[in-house]
């Protein structure tokens, strides 16, 4: 299909991407298959590029923009011949059409194929569990932007809206806009709050599944499963790793404060639209303990929140809730206080900014409950 471009797909052998499609949503069968499989392409190269528009600048991918070139899904270059689409994506890399050839082309021929797949398998999770998952998006941490002239230095935070002891209701239940909602609940048992924050470590490497942190357990809830159990697609683990490689950071840890999100796998099922994977937790020395900032906690804040926006913009999902565990606290080396007051204080800055936004924090810890809720009466 490389060789053929978009014009030729009638001629080429298609009926795994017609599968593709079908299960992704785009088309129905052999008569729509064309448009279908089009669409499904340009998903995947979107993917790549973090759900954003693929444009041929700087500003893109270059991976995602050479899979554009090298299939011809620029509008503009649909119809151009094989070798002219070859010599421009291996100008993306600044390399020879043979060097690229031999090389960059093998890699962007499979990261494009293991998107095409994410975006197939994603389909076949809305259509069984009915919300919308997307595409891998990424922000890293920059200065925080000053509060609005309206937002007078030291306002309380709006009232976290908690009894003195967390009401027995559905964990998913969360505040009226503008609050924050404390509740003593494991993170993976959340539901009906649209996204979900998870505390990685610089490297963007999941816990085990079989660890009892808040990031091996929502990789664990986000697996999907076969009958007998057995996980047959790590998702949020899998969807990190193509980012990883996408933006040639695998064993490279990224900056502290980073967050990259990932679809929410069988948490879609839950009512989770999106998990928000927040790098905060840098590795010292052999690797047993972690150093954690509470500047740190406040900057996955400040990015999270902007990647929301981004994602509920670019990728039209409706999304107006989000929940976040007592990062910073376990391995990390945090006392329960300086982390509450770091991430309520952030929070608190978010919601001024934006009260359209509903927030859960969630601890399994009753006693770290009682801390969070004192923590936000002396804001």
């Amino acid at each position: 299909m490389r060789r053929r471009g978009l014009p030729g797909l009638r001629h080429c052998p298609r009926d795994a991407l017609r599968e593709a499609a079908e299960a992704a949503g785009l088309c129905g069968g052999e008569q729509d298959e064309q448009s279908g499989i089009e669409e499904l392409l340009g998903a995947a190269v979107r993917r790549l590029a973090g759900g954003h528009p693929v444009r041929d600048d700087d500003s893109s991918d270059p991976l995602a923009r050479a899979a554009a070139h090298s299939f011809g899904i620029f509008p503009a270059r649909r119809g151009v011949p094989g070798t002219d689409r070859r010599k421009a994506a291996a100008g993306v890399y600044g390399v020879t059409t043979e060097r690229f050839r031999k090389s960059q082309e093998r890699d962007v021929i499979a990261e494009l194929a293991a998107a095409v797949l994410a975006v197939a398998r994603e389909g076949r999770v809305r259509e069984a569990a009915g919300p919308v998952t997307g595409d891998p998006w990424t922000l890293v941490p920059r200065e925080p932007a000053p509060l609005p002239p309206t937002a007078p230095p030291g306002r309380a935070i709006p009232a976290a809206g908690v009894p003195a002891r967390p009401p027995a209701v559905r964990p998913g239940a969360v505040a009226p806009a503008g609050r924050i909602t404390v509740r003593t609940c494991p993170i993976e048992l959340v539901r009906d709050v649209d996204i979900l924050v998870s505390s990685e470590n610089t490297f963007l490497e999941m816990s085990k599944t079989f660890r009892s942190t808040v990031s091996g357990a929502l990789r664990r809830a986000a697996a999907l499963r076969d009958a007998s159990g057995e996980i047959v697609d790590d998702v949020l683990a899998r969807e990190l790793g193509v980012w990883l490689r996408t933006h040639e950071r695998p064993g490279v840890p990224v900056r502290p404060g980073t967050v990259v999100a990932t679809s929410s796998g069988a948490l879609a099922a839950q009512g989770v639209r999106r998990i928000h994977h927040a790098a905060i937790a840098a590795p010292v020395g052999n690797g047993e303990r972690y150093h954690v900032t509470p500047a740190v906690l406040a900057e996955a804040v400040r990015a999270s929140f902007e990647l929301a926006r981004q994602e509920a913009e670019f990728l039209a999902l409706p999304m107006s809730s989000i929940c976040f565990p007592l990062m910073g606290t376990g391995r990390g080396g945090l006392s329960v206080p300086t982390a509450a007051r770091a991430l309520l204080g952030a929070l608190g800055q978010e919601l001024r900014r934006d009260p359209s936004w509903s927030v859960l924090m969630v601890t399994p810890d009753e006693g770290h409950a009682r801390l969070l809720m004192a923590a936000s009466s002396a804001r």
